[in-house]
């Protein structure tokens, strides 16, 4: 059935039940796994009146030092729990870039024919304001989504 799956996680207590799946679904696929972390870009507030705050080269760099480091931390998890369960598993940490983007243009250079994400949820004006990366993922993708809530 499927044969190579593209987990998403962001280390949230939410992503690891959609990691957990989505492991024990490729166990019993005898599928290999790619499980994904994505670092957003550094933030720059934009106000009225062509204003905007940028941070200085020292934010920028501690920001990505320490998204780096995070990431590393998720992905090493995953790799321990992909390996107590004999998966097969590829990490692997996009930087710079929105989660949907970089869920999709993932699966597709990898070839990934499943992706597995959980999502969060969201309604109302939460939704509206933070947008759906979820939605995005569902929306646009070229491969099945099992959404993990």
């Amino acid at each position: 059935m499927y044969q190579h799956i593209l987990i998403a996680t962001d280390g949230s207590e939410l992503a690891q039940k959609g990691l957990d799946h989505g492991l024990s679904l490729a166990k019993a696929l005898d599928a290999k796994v790619s499980v994904l972390t994505v670092t957003e870009p550094f933030p720059v507030y934009g106000m009225a009146g062509n204003f905007a705050w940028v941070g200085s080269p020292a934010d920028i760099d501690s920001y990505n030092e320490a998204s780096k480091e995070f990431a590393e931390k998720v992905l090493a998890a995953a790799s321990e729990a992909a390996a107590r369960l004999g998966v097969q598993t590829q990490t692997l940490h996009a930087d710079d870039s929105t989660p949907a983007e970089a869920i999709l243009a993932t699966a597709e250079a990898k070839g990934c024919d499943l992706i597995v994400m959980a999502s969060h949820g969201r309604r109302g004006l939460n939704r509206m304001l933070l947008g759906s990366q979820t939605l995005e993922v569902v929306t646009h993708s070229k491969v099945p989504v099992l959404v993990i809530k």
